[in-house]
């Protein structure tokens, strides 16, 4: 199962949507490493990685209710036919335009907090 390998939390701490899925991981005895989304963002190619386990369109990946996200214009560029790769390189600038929770474990890439996929991924 997935939940027997390292799972990384990828979390901005004062987001209530992390902090909900934090409980929930404790509550359900999955052991993870948190990381914190602005202190120690992720890579671009962290971010290919992981688009490219997730099965997810790139625009899964980006905090389209953030205030960065509307202020830099993202949807237009997105629309406009902005490449995977530019997406992670504007992506790998701030933390606050990433979508999160991310959870990374071993091939398995959630992207936000949807209960019923954690649970199938992780328990």
């Amino acid at each position: 199962m997935a939940a027997e390998q390292p799972v990384l939390f990828v979390e901005y701490p004062k987001c209530t949507t992390c902090k909900r899925a934090k409980k929930w991981l404790d509550d359900h005895g999955v052991a993870y490493t948190d990381r914190h989304i602005v202190e120690d963002n992720p890579t671009a190619d962290e971010l290919a990685d992981w688009h490219g386990r997730s099965g997810l369109p790139v625009r899964r990946f980006f905090n389209t209710s953030g205030m960065k996200y509307r202020e830099l214009g993202v949807k237009a560029q997105l629309d406009a036919g902005m490449s995977d790769a530019e997406a992670f390189e504007l992506l790998a600038t701030d933390g606050m335009l990433v979508k999160r929770p991310i959870i990374v474990a071993g091939d398995t890439v959630l992207v936000g907090f949807r209960e019923s996929e954690w649970e199938a991924a992780l328990l």
